[in-house]
Formats: C-alpha cells, sequence, structure tokens
C-alpha cells in the first residue's frame, strides 16, 4: 500500500517542495508539492529523480574501514573505534593543527553539515580548513563583508518585483539559480517578461537563459570587472548616481568616482570584446529603470578578479538607489537570523588574519584555498598536515590539479571521509561512515532560507525511520566528542546540550535580547522534545526574528508550530532592513574598501594584457550538481554530457571534427567536441565535476560514462588574491584536433 511523505528537496539551491510517494518502507517517487508555500508545485529533473538517489545501489550503507589495505564493510561500533583511534594516533604525535578538513558543497543542504560541522571545526582547533566555497563563492563572501562589515549579509534579486534584471556570469533557468534561493527561477524570469520588466544577461555564451533575454551581451570571459567599472563611470559621467533613500548611509562615494573615472566604456570596449555603445547603454537602463536588480553568480566569482567583480555588482545596486528597497537587491530575513536589535557599529570584517603554511595566502572566513590543500598536505615541515578529514565533499574531481591531490591523499597518515559513496577522493581514505539517505533525515534549510527571494520556513522530518543506524548528525558529534577529549563513546548527545546551554546563556546575559534576564534552566525546560538538532532548532526559531521569544511573543513562530504547517510558513516578501545587517564599524556602507580599490590596480594594467588564444569557461547542467549526481540512470541522459563546446566556425579553422586535444596551465585531456552556434568565437566550454576513471570508486555508472575532469588543466597557481578562490573561467587553453 502506497504512502505519500512531504520533504524540502535537498539537491540544489532551489529548495523545492516535494512530495515523496512510499511502497513498502522505501521511497518509488517524488512530484512536486503544490502546496508548498515557496516553490508551489515546482520541481526540476534532480528533484524527480529523489527515489533514484534515495536508493541507489552503489551509495554506502555501512561502514568501511581499512583492512590490510582494503576497504571492508564492518559494523559502526567497530567504525568509530577506529576514526577514533586513527584521529589519536595523529593528534598525539603532531597535535591538533595537523588534521585538515574540506567541506563539500552538500554540507550547505542539510541539517548536520549546517549545525554540526561548524562544532567539528571548532573541536579540531585547526586552520587547515579548507572547502566548496573557494572554488565557489567566497569572493561575494569578502565583498559583502568588506562593504556591509558581515560577509554572509547577502543581497538577491527582489525577482517578483524588479523591472529590470541584471544576469551577469549566471544561467539560472539551468542552475535554478545560486546564492539567490528561488523555487522556479524560470518562471519568476518569464513573469518578470510578461509584467513588462526587462531581462539583460551578461555571458560569453547563449546559455537558455540568455535566450529568454532582451538583450544578450556576450563579453570575453573574465571581463565582468571591467565592464562593471565602466557601468559605474557612466553613472558618474553621465550624472546618473542617484542614492535615493540610501544618502547619508554611504561612505565612499567619491573614492568610487575617482576609481571609475579610468574605466570608460571606450576604454574597457577592446578589452571586454563589446561595443562601448552597448555598456554606456547598459548603464542608462539600470538607472532608468524604476527599479532594478544586478545578480552575478559563478562566471563572475570565478576568475581572477572575482571579488572586484562581486563588489562591482552591488557598487552598480547602490550607486542608482537599488539596494534596500522593492525591486532592487536586496537581503532576506531568514527565520534563524537572530532577532533583530537597536543599530549600532559593529566590528566590521577582515581577511588575512593568518596565512597558509607553503604559500603564504591568506585566509579568507577562516579558510584557505582548496587549491592550496594538496601542498599543504605533501610538502614536509612543521604544520604539515598528517590527517585528514573530508564530509561530503570530492575535490581530487572539484578542486584544481587533482591528479596532485589524488597522491597527497594516498600518503597522509590517516584518513577519515564522511560520505554516502565511494568517489574519487574517499578510496583514499582509513575510515568512511556513511550518512543515512535524504529520506531517513530530516530537512531544513539553516543556509539557504538567509538567500531566499521570499521570507519563508518549513521543516521536513524524516520520512523514513533509520533502520537502526546513526544518523549524520550522530557521526558529526561522536568526531566532535573525539576532540574534545571525551571519546568516540561518549554520548552525542552531549554536543546539542553544550550548544545549547551556551547559547541562552550568552543571549540571556544580553540586554537586548528577546529573553534577557531570563533563567537558563527555564528556556531549556521549553524546548520541543526529540533528537538534539531538533532542540537546537527549536531554540533558533524561538530566539529568531519570527520566534516566539520563548513564550513572549504567542504567535511567534516554533519548531512545532512549523510541524503543524507541513507546506511551511510564509513569511512575506522581502522587506528594508539595511541598518539590521550593518555591522561596519562606522554604520554604514563602505562603497571603497581600501583592499578593492588597491585591487583595482590590478585591473588597470590587465587591461592591456588581453591574449587572443582560446579560453575556457564552464557551464551549469540542469541534470548535475558538481560530481555527485552522475550516477543516477535518470539524470545520466540527455544534455548532461561532458563535451567540449565550440563555435562552429572555431572547430571548421582547428580542423575538428569529432575528439579535440585540449591542453592548460595544469595539464591536457581529450574531450568530445559539440558544436555550438551560441558560444562566442574564441571561448570553449567544458562541464564541471567529471572525471570518474580512477581505480578503485564505487559507482559502477558513473564509471561507465566518466567524461574527463575539466579541473585538471588547471594547475591551481592562479587565485583571486582577495578570496584565494581558484580561477576556474577565462583560463588560457591550446585546442587541437585529437591524434
Amino acid at each position: 500500500m502506497s504512502d505519500t511523505a512531504l520533504r524540502i528537496c535537498p539537491f540544489c539551491e532551489a529548495t523545492c517542495g516535494l512530495t515523496l510517494t512510499i511502497d513498502d518502507g522505501r521511497v518509488t517517487g517524488a512530484r512536486g508539492d503544490l502546496d508548498d508555500v515557496f516553490s508551489h508545485g515546482f520541481i526540476c529533473p534532480k528533484g524527480a529523480s529523489f527515489a533514484e538517489l534515495d536508493n541507489d545501489p552503489d551509495r554506502l550503507s555501512a561502514p568501511l574501514v581499512r583492512r590490510d589495505g582494503v576497504l571492508t564493510e564492518v559494523g559502526w561500533d567497530e567504525a568509530f573505534a577506529a576514526a577514533a583511534e586513527g584521529l589519536q594516533r595523529v593528534i598525539t604525535e603532531h597535535g591538533g593543527a595537523s588534521v585538515g578538513l574540506y567541506l563539500g558543497n552538500p554540507n550547505a543542504h542539510t541539517v548536520a553539515g549546517g549545525l554540526y560541522t561548524p562544532v567539528l571545526v571548532k573541536a579540531v582547533g585547526t586552520r587547515q580548513v579548507y572547502s566548496a566555497s573557494t572554488l565557489d563563492q567566497m569572493p561575494k563572501h569578502v565583498a559583502l563583508g568588506l562593504m556591509f562589515g558581515s560577509p554572509v549579509a547577502f543581497t538577491v534579486p527582489d525577482l517578483d518585483r524588479t523591472d529590470y534584471l541584471v544576469v551577469i556570469g549566471a544561467n539560472p533557468l539551468v542552475s535554478n539559480g545560486s546564492l539567490a534561493t528561488a523555487a522556479d527561477f524560470p518562471g519568476k524570469l518569464r513573469a518578470l517578461r510578461k509584467r513588462g520588466g526587462r531581462l539583460v544577461v551578461i555571458d560569453p555564451a547563449r546559455t537558455r537563459t540568455a535566450a529568454l533575454a532582451d538583450r544578450h551581451l556576450a563579453p570575453r570571459p573574465g571581463t565582468d570587472a571591467a565592464l562593471l567599472l565602466a557601468v559605474v563611470h557612466v553613472l558618474f559621467d553621465e550624472d546618473l548616481v542617484d542614492l535615493k533613500h540610501l544618502a547619508g548611509h554611504v561612505n565612499g562615494v567619491e573614492e568610487v568616482a575617482a576609481l571609475a573615472a579610468d574605466f570608460s566604456p571606450d576604454v574597457v570596449a577592446d578589452h571586454c570584446g563589446l561595443p562601448a555603445e552597448d555598456i554606456r547603454t547598459l548603464a542608462r537602463e539600470i538607472a532608468a529603470a524604476p527599479s532594478a536588480a544586478v545578480y552575478g553568480r559563478i562566471g563572475t566569482s570565478t576568475v581572477e578578479f572575482g571579488t572586484l567583480g562581486s563588489w562591482l555588482v552591488d557598487v552598480v545596486n547602490i550607486l542608482t538607489g537599488n539596494l534596500d528597497r522593492p525591486g532592487g537587491a536586496m537581503f532576506p530575513l531568514s527565520p534563524i537570523a537572530p532577532a533583530p536589535r537597536p543599530p549600532k557599529p559593529g566590528r566590521g570584517f577582515a581577511i588575512g588574519r593568518w596565512r597558509s603554511r607553503v604559500s603564504g595566502y591568506p585566509e579568507a572566513l577562516s579558510e584557505f584555498p582548496a587549491a592550496a590543500f594538496a601542498e599543504e598536505i605533501d610538502t614536509p615541515g612543521d604544520g604539515q598536515i598528517k590527517a585528514v578529514i573530508t564530509i561530503a565533499g570530492n575535490p581530487v574531481l572539484s578542486a584544481p590539479d587533482g591528479d596532485r591531490l589524488d597522491k597527497a591523499l594516498a600518503g597522509v597518515e590517516f584518513m577519515l571521509s564522511v560520505d554516502p559513496y565511494l568517489n574519487e577522493t574517499t578510496r583514499h581514505a582509513d575510515v568512511i561512515l556513511p550518512p543515512p539517505p535524504p529520506s531517513r533525515s530530516a530537512h531544513f534549510d539553516l543556509a539557504l532560507n538567509a538567500l531566499a527571494v521570499r521570507n519563508n520556513a518549513r521543516y521536513s522530518p524524516p520520512a523514513l525511520p533509520l533502520d537502526g543506524r546513526p544518523d549524520e548528525a550522530e557521526i558529526l558529534s561522536r568526531i566532535a566528542l573525539v576532540f574534545y577529549g571525551v571519546g568516540v563513546e561518549g554520548d552525542p548527545a552531549l554536543v546539542d546540550e553544550q550548544v545549547i546551554a551556551a547559547t541562552l546563556a550568552k543571549e540571556t546575559a544580553d540586554p537586548q535580547s528577546p529573553v534577557a534576564g531570563r533563567a537558563v534552566d527555564e528556556l531549556v525546560a521549553m524546548l520541543t522534545a526529540g533528537p538534539g538538532y531538533e532542540r537546537r532548532l527549536d531554540m533558533m526559531l524561538r530566539l529568531g526574528a519570527y520566534g516566539d521569544a520563548f513564550g513572549t511573543r504567542p504567535d511567534g513562530l516554533t519548531l512545532a508550530k512549523l510541524k503543524d504547517a507541513p507546506h511551511g510558513v510564509d513569511l512575506g516578501p522581502l522587506r528594508p532592513r539595511l541598518a539590521e545587517v550593518l555591522r561596519t564599524p562606522t554604520g554604514r556602507v563602505e562603497l571603497a574598501p581600501h583592499q578593492l580599490i588597491d585591487d583595482a590596480a590590478r585591473l588597470r594594467d590587465a587591461l592591456g594584457a588581453r591574449s587572443d588564444g582560446f579560453v575556457l569557461i564552464g557551464r551549469r547542467h540542469l541534470r548535475s550538481n558538481n560530481s555527485w549526481m552522475h550516477n543516477l540512470p535518470a539524470l545520466a541522459g540527455g544534455s548532461n554530457r561532458c563535451t567540449l563546446q565550440i563555435h562552429p566556425d572555431d572547430a571548421a579553422d582547428l580542423g575538428l571534427t569529432d575528439t579535440a586535444v585540449v591542453k592548460g596551465p595544469g595539464g591536457e585531456l581529450l574531450a568530445p567536441i559539440e558544436l555550438a552556434p551560441g558560444m562566442r568565437r574564441g571561448v570553449v566550454s567544458l562541464p564541471h565535476g567529471w572525471g570518474h576513471d580512477r581505480d578503485g570508486t564505487g559507482q559502477r555508472l558513473a564509471a561507465g560514462q566518466p567524461g574527463v575532469n575539466v579541473n585538471q588543466l588547471n594547475d591551481g597557481g592562479v587565485l583571486d588574491p582577495l578570496s584565494g578562490t581558484a580561477v576556474l573561467n577565462g583560463i588560457p587553453v591550446d585546442i587541437a584536433p585529437a591524434g
């Protein structure tokens, strides 16, 4: 007999509501939840494949421990003991600073990743922390931190109300949106056009999003920052700057005007490969629109001037008065964001508080560049990484020069992976602890609610029981207890109790808190009964911007109220809240941080250094998400192919027919070509996350159609200096016929 269960899709940033079909204790289908307050029934192929991913026969269901060189299935007690023994051995000999952690992209999509990886990082006490952020989004964090004082003060386009949307370096019809959580992004773009709004897409390729646009500008890859500075130049030159409601709240306008003076459209046109008049028209239309929003994403981030480009996106929004107002770029309000306090100056944001051991890279947001991970493992000396913990990550495929990292991981003294698959990275682990499938895990979007284009709150309890295995929260808690000295056999509930007690003690001591002066024990007793993660979520909701303040606001949110609203709670459209998010020492927006002004000199020098060779960009697939969805039959076909897209005229000039040799700074590979008339001449594209051809992995379908690892073309030697983000787009390559 069939049953159904509601849950939020955890496979990308759109966070769509699903209705699962359950037969005989397993998920057999998924469709969109028509009553979901955020997605209203929208679903993409990834969500529709929920049952396949949940039931993937290659997904690990029991731990693996290396015995005599072979990963062997064992019981959970034995696996936890082996993990503790290996970690304690390394810590005893080399200290906790010798442990390196890598956190993959899926951590942003799970309750455990949001609540327990921070606890584990703190428990380890190492500065050797790496994540997918420096392969993806760190430039935006740094830009926001320097401007607003908070690296998580994300601005998102108010899609439902804007009159003029500029999408630069993003393809949301395929990605479903990124750093802008918007279920049915395609529908929102069509609604924009239907109500008379305009869409401009800036991308070297004529993507599906570009094909929908009123105007498509196709600049040379990596020139976004110069293009945006030219837009800023026009705004000042033609007296189009109008801060509107932001007047009196922004420092540095004159400094930005002086900087932009050197970047007129005529100066940057050849560098960008665009007519100067097209740049002027873009600036004029943004300024003239009743409301406008500029939205930049991975194509703007993963380039040599990624932080400058990410900064300039919001510089344009601010100079046209479109920040923090309906229809512009606004700040979401997550249901677990702390209840607002009276505005006051903050401590600001800093980068480079410490530097990496080998190359001296500055930290950003307490992380080192992922591109430095291999050298910190394989370079001898004090502080060398001797043990590695990976959580839901596959950096051998997702980071530059995976071959070097592959060899480095083979040489560590001990490696622990928390991962559902035996993949190109985890095959080196001494212990693999697999979390349960998503149907057996709770879901709440701790990170992605802070990026939602409409405020909402939704919670999904597990659709199916755990069947005796530990959930991911328990797995990560037990590892943390090793570093806290309690031992892996300790009660994992201790972690939650410690976090709850510390959080409530801080809140009750804060005179601005909604629970100021109350007894901690009283508040603890009010928390929901249930697993530790539910108690922590209940606490965060109650203390949050919409919370009940532990009974003080009876209509406020609690976890119990979310459970009583299985389709979610709509918290309304985005609202102006700049004063709430500012954490700069001046209490004002810092439009011209000196780090960014100084880095612009590097951009000025680059204007005359253009190469006429081929450059490589990445691309997204609707049926893929990085490296971990290539093992599902439902997602393996269609357009989800690892091909080198190239303009037909370029292919003809090079004599390409079937396969091309692609050579980059880090190596070369063979790739089948796909003629793409919408690609800019001189630009080629390969998707990210492929290369499933290494021995010793357990994903059979992926290995059967492995594709090639585009990141192996990249030696990791070129980074955006402010954020440490690897330059993955706009890298020079040579193309030739195979043979």
